[in-house]
């Protein structure tokens, strides 16, 4: 009897119906040996060597995958193909003594898809535990131990009991507080945009954007006032609109590349707002049941055989002319991604979404509808696109009318995108056109949207912060931790505590949430994962200054300094200034002459411009967000509460 060991009881399950009845295939639930928790597990002094230890869950089922190994003649351990599967693949063979006692062949085997011809091409090339990957895996655990386990405690005494900091983790929460900073210091600025509606001569009507002032373009804020805007309205009523010019370009637009984990992220995001984690547990749902290909990677290479299983598809559901000619392949960015790994992509594209079994839930089904259709959209002719752009002349004015058809959807008719048509009237050169009426419109410049899970995966991707299997956990981490929440529209916005906590990392270890420096220290772990690098000097080089300056650091910051703002309130018992403090529930104002003062007081509710709508006429109330403490569902109340009990689930329009 030959023995297979994966993760998870579904992808065993899966992986059965392909073998011989010769094959035993079992699950060792993730992961079998971990660091301890209670504490360090890393023996700096020698080399930073870990002390594994099996959780109790764990050693239950290594007992029973025991009992089985007595009868087996050869071991095949069949974990994920990255350097978290080859590391699991290493712990057991640790765990279970395979070397040793049992003294069992032990073979490795690693697959992109579970299909029945990956598992037998897999089987026949089986190969021994790359040691380099698992000593990879290895440095990351220890790295993050040594700084969360060594960081942490120093944020216990100068903030409060119960934080934490992580290396990956803690730049990512820069990006998010700074993302905040910038939009609390932004300043709106008012503009105004002039449309005319305008008639053709065979009464069709067109919209027109005014373009050109005096033969000079103009920019978003060229108008910026409401006086401006009408005074031109007005100069526009008085002249004839004839039509200065006409052009016709054709357009071609190209498929997207098949999705890799971070554009899944993305997409899934945008397209169905799952969460980077939910969609990384329904992909894994997916791949376990053999429906799609791993979905950790960043490659974007297909397999000869998907490119076969497409054009055959789009040949007989669409027609010959939805279907190339020749392949389309696409080349991988990142200097890391394995030609030999796939993007992810469905395991036999002949399987429309339609065609899951029953036991596959909704949401899963509408990612593998993602996957599906992306790939095959990748394998489509480009759709045709024709513009039409109009120049109006009216005077010493230019406005400008575009227009768009789609002449052939190509990739469009399976892949949905925001590609809309917009037909213009006839109109020609030397057309006189009539006016309907002139529309001036008020804007007001926008500060940048905080990160949502699409934005801030793909800007972890840009900086080099992480790697495809770590964008989920990095973003569940600060969450959990309590740095990051999410918003009312589930964008997320930095917590009092995130952003106590990245003060006192950006200005006393500048090194943890430096970009460019967490962007190296992934290189240096891609290199031993590559055997270019040895682990041990790559973390003495990052430890001993690491220590060094977290010594130094205990000596010098204050819990003070750590935790107290300055605020513009002035203490009503002793005259002296208030500062904001930090405590376990939250933000809150004391006197700065604490302990002769121990005045303490509720922080004022930062109100969003609104009058209230029951008695701002009369109290001056004005509209603040607030929580319901069961669910933290946030709705609108008024800031004289309890004297005022407006409430209200909509955010009031002061306009109505």
């Amino acid at each position: 009897m030959k023995i297979v060991i994966v993760e998870s009881p579904t992808k065993a399950n899966t992986i059965s119906r392909f073998l011989e009845s010769d094959f035993l295939v079992l699950s060792s639930y993730g992961h079998v040996r971990d660091l301890p928790k209670s504490k360090l597990g890393v023996d700096i002094a020698h080399n930073f060597q870990p002390t594994y230890v099996i959780p109790q869950k764990s050693a239950k089922v290594l007992s029973e995958i025991t009992q089985k190994l007595k009868k087996a003649e050869k071991v095949i351990l069949a974990t994920d193909e990255d350097r978290e599967g080859e590391a699991i693949s290493w712990h057991l063979a640790e765990a279970l003594e395979l070397n040793g006692r049992f003294k069992k062949p032990v073979e490795r085997i690693a697959f992109h898809e579970i299909t029945r011809e990956a598992i037998h091409e897999a089987l026949e090339s089986a190969r021994g535990i790359n040691m380099n990957l698992v000593l990879a895996q290895q440095a990351r655990r220890v790295l993050d131990r040594l700084v969360g386990y060594e960081l942490s405690p120093f944020l216990w005494k100068k903030i409060r009991y119960g934080l934490s900091a992580g290396r990956v983790q803690s730049a990512a929460l820069r990006l998010i507080v700074e993302r905040e900073q910038t939009i609390e210091a932004f300043k709106p600025q008012e503009y105004w945009e002039i449309e005319a509606v305008l008639k053709t001569k065979k009464k069709g009507v067109c919209k027109a954007t005014l373009a050109i002032i005096d033969g000079k373009p103009l920019e978003t804020l060229s108008i910026q006032s409401k006086e401006e805007a009408e005074r031109i309205a007005q100069e526009l009523e008085k002249e004839s609109f004839v039509v200065a010019s006409t052009k016709q370009k054709e357009v071609r637009r190209r498929p997207l590349p098949p999705f890799t984990t971070s554009t899944l992220q993305q997409d899934a995001w945008r397209r169905l707002r799952f969460s980077a984690k939910q969609t990384m547990m329904l992909a894994q749902q997916l791949y376990e049941k053999g429906l799609i290909t791993y979905m950790r990677t960043d490659s974007v290479n297909l397999s000869a055989q998907s490119l076969t299983s497409a054009h055959k598809f789009l040949k007989k559901e669409l027609g010959a002319a939805y279907a190339l000619s020749a392949p389309r392949r696409f080349k991988t960015k990142s200097r890391l991604a394995q030609e030999a790994h796939e993007a992810i992509r469905p395991t036999n594209a002949l399987t429309k979404p339609e065609m899951l079994s029953d036991d596959v839930e909704p949401k899963t089904k509408k990612l593998y509808d993602l996957i599906w259709r992306r790939f095959l959209a990748s394998q489509m002719p480009d759709a045709l696109l024709e513009t039409t752009t109009v120049n109006v002349k009216a005077g010493k004015y230019v406005l400008r009318a575009n227009g768009q058809v789609i002449k052939f959807p190509g990739f469009l008719k399976i892949w949905p995108a925001a590609v809309s048509e917009n037909i213009l009237p006839e109109m020609h050169e030397g057309d006189i056109l009539g006016l309907k009426e002139v529309l001036p419109t008020q804007h007001f410049t926008q500060p940048p949207a905080r990160y949502s899970d699409a934005s801030l995966v793909k800007t972890l991707e840009e900086y080099g912060i992480g790697r495809p299997s770590t964008y989920a956990p990095i973003i569940s981490t600060i969450q959990e931790r309590g740095y990051v929440e999410r918003d009312e529209r589930r964008m997320f916005k930095p917590t009092s505590a995130g952003k106590l906590v990245n003060d006192l990392l950006v200005k006393h270890f500048p090194e943890i949430v430096d970009f460019s420096f967490t962007a190296k220290m992934e290189e240096e772990l891609d290199e031993i994962a590559e055997g270019k690098r040895t682990w041990v000097p790559m973390l003495r080089e990052f430890y001993e200054p690491f220590q060094k300056n977290l010594k130094l650091k205990y000596e010098e910051v204050t819990r003070k300094e750590a935790t107290e703002r300055p605020s513009e309130e002035i203490c009503d018992k002793c005259g002296r200034p208030m500062v904001i403090k930090h405590g376990r529930y939250g933000d809150f104002l004391g006197c700065s002459g604490y302990p002769e003062c121990s005045n303490i007081k509720k922080l004022p509710k930062a109100t969003l411009g609104i009058p209230c709508p029951k008695c701002g006429a009369k109290e001056g109330g004005e509209v603040v967000m607030r929580r319901v403490k069961k669910n933290h569902r946030i709705f609108y109340g008024c800031s004289k509460w309890p004297k005022c009990d407006f409430a209200s689930w909509k955010k009031p329009n002061p306009d109505e």
